[in-house]
């Protein structure tokens, strides 16, 4: 925008400019995301929440007004994480770096009261349900003013440093987000919460019960984030294939793609978090013959020994195998992600056994494995028969093991052909690097991508699809040169 010229202007842009500045005074924020794409969606909304409401978002190390943090609840190692995050937090704090430290996220929504009690330097703990709020508690807590966008108000009584209620929430609006990922990918959350009883996980608690987000909602943000630039869509949910299930519309997610595939200058949708029970033939139909649909299903299934299933409450062996089966035998080219629990209680070195040669003889193309961690609450806490540590963690790195094998094998097979590979940028060592559609960001090996000097194509530049032609392997990564 060009700068007014002319000393009359100039002054009317000031004078109406002053009590503005006088009674919104801009704070700065900063967020530090944890745990899933379900926390990063959560924290784009808020975040956009609060640049709506006046506040600047910045993700540098700069001292900030008010630092966020997004915590993950799932695992003990992600409770660990996110506890750091706090600690690290609160120094900045007594060191003067930062006036207000707000934990927000998973673990805020399960352990608020505990949080506060234990973590006196964190401001504010708040929940899901509270995120809406969280714009007019911050300004209030850093000195008050009106909010911006927003009437002049009457003065606020001080919030309350703990906000957190029901976690099973009607959705709002997630349209207006300030985004985290790269400018040309994006979560789109289609659900929320879990209906199943797994006895191993405690997510119902603090996600709440299972709601399909409004095919309209869905649609909207959608095209929103292809306007922006968006050419890649990954659908999120805790049971993303069970979309639309608790609603009497007949749109469940076999729709929602087909209607998904009309946006023009959407390349990519692809499946993340799919429950092993909601696979319809018109959902497998759909993944096979829509373009833009990625030929790529994350299924996390836990285990394959039908007694270990049984003591987690998931479906049966059989039942899986087929499915399996079945998507491998309809949809061309498919690629499956899967993740196992190691040292589920009760389990044996034999049950172990035939997880491993489950998946030496089914070959996940991607596959991650972690042991067991007792969550507060659930019933798999409470059994006697807790498998110790070093087996857990000896039987995990068993599965990784053989699975680094089957997954260069697999990169190993790609070699000589053609592919289609979004550009995503540049790793920490300056090498342009992509993803396939078989390369879910952030969990999945990457492309190397090498352009000859004068092989006449355009430059490699972030966000664009291009076909390449793999040239090789760096164990489960791929290199691959654009194809002129």
């Amino acid at each position: 925008m060009k700068t007014p010229r002319g000393g009359s202007s100039k002054r009317k842009v000031a004078a109406k400019a002053a009590p503005l500045a006088q009674e919104q005074k801009q704070y700065t924020v900063r967020l530090e995301s944890l745990g899933c794409p379900k926390n990063v969606v959560d924290g784009e909304v808020l975040l956009g929440d609060l640049d709506k409401h006046g506040f600047r978002i910045t993700q540098d190390s700069e001292a900030v007004d008010c630092v966020l943090i997004n915590t993950c609840g799932f695992v003990e190692d992600a409770k660990a994480e996110s506890l750091e995050a706090i600690m690290e937090a609160a120094q900045l704090k007594q060191n003067g770096q930062v006036k207000k430290v707000v934990v927000t996220g998973c673990l805020a929504q399960r352990y608020a009261d505990e949080l506060a009690e234990s973590l006196p330097e964190a401001d504010f703990v708040v929940g899901f349900q509270r995120y809406e709020g969280l714009p007019a508690t911050l300004r209030a807590a850093l000195g008050g003013g009106t909010l911006a966008a927003e009437p002049r108000q009457e003065p606020v009584l001080p919030p309350h440093r703990v906000q957190v209620g029901d976690a099973t929430i009607p959705f709002r609006s997630e349209v207006q987000r300030h985004r985290l990922t790269a400018p040309h990918t994006a979560y789109l959350r289609v659900a929320e919460g879990c209906n199943h009883a797994c006895t191993f996980c405690a997510i119902p608690g603090f996600r709440g019960k299972f709601r399909s987000k409004s095919w309209q909602g869905v649609l909207e943000e959608a095209k929103e984030l292809v306007a922006s630039g968006v050419k890649e869509l990954n659908l999120i949910a805790e049971d993303t294939n069970q979309y639309g299930m608790d609603r009497r519309d007949g749109k469940g997610l076999a729709e929602l793609m087909a209607e998904l595939g009309k946006l023009e200058g959407l390349q990519w949708m692809r499946i993340l978090y799919a429950y092993p029970s909601y696979f319809s033939d018109e959902l497998i139909d759909e993944i096979a013959t829509n373009p833009k649909v990625c030929k790529y299903i994350d299924i996390p299934l836990q285990h394959m020994s039908n007694l270990v299933l049984l003591g987690m409450n998931r479906p049966p062996q059989a039942h899986t195998v087929d499915l399996l089966k079945k998507l491998r035998a309809r949809i061309p080219d498919l690629v499956l992600r899967t993740t196992f629990i190691s040292g589920f209680p009760g389990e044996t070195d034999e049950q172990h056994r035939e997880l491993v040669r489950f998946c030496k003889t089914f070959k996940f193309e991607r596959m991650g494995a972690f042991t067991y961690s007792e969550e507060d609450g659930t019933p798999a806490a409470g059994l006697p028969e807790q498998v110790a540590t070093e087996v857990r963690q000896a039987r995990r790195d068993e599965l990784i093991s053989q699975q680094q094998g089957i997954s260069q094998r697999f990169a190993e097979s790609l070699v000589g052909r053609e592919v289609d590979v979004l550009v995503e940028g540049y790793d920490q060592d300056g090498n342009v690097v992509g993803r396939t559609q078989w390369d879910a960001p952030d969990v999945d090996p990457l492309v190397f991508l090498h352009q000859a000097a004068a092989d006449g194509s355009e430059p490699l530049e972030p966000g664009q699809m291009r076909r390449c032609l793999v040239t090789g392997t760096s164990l489960f990564d791929l290199e691959a040169m654009p194809v002129a």
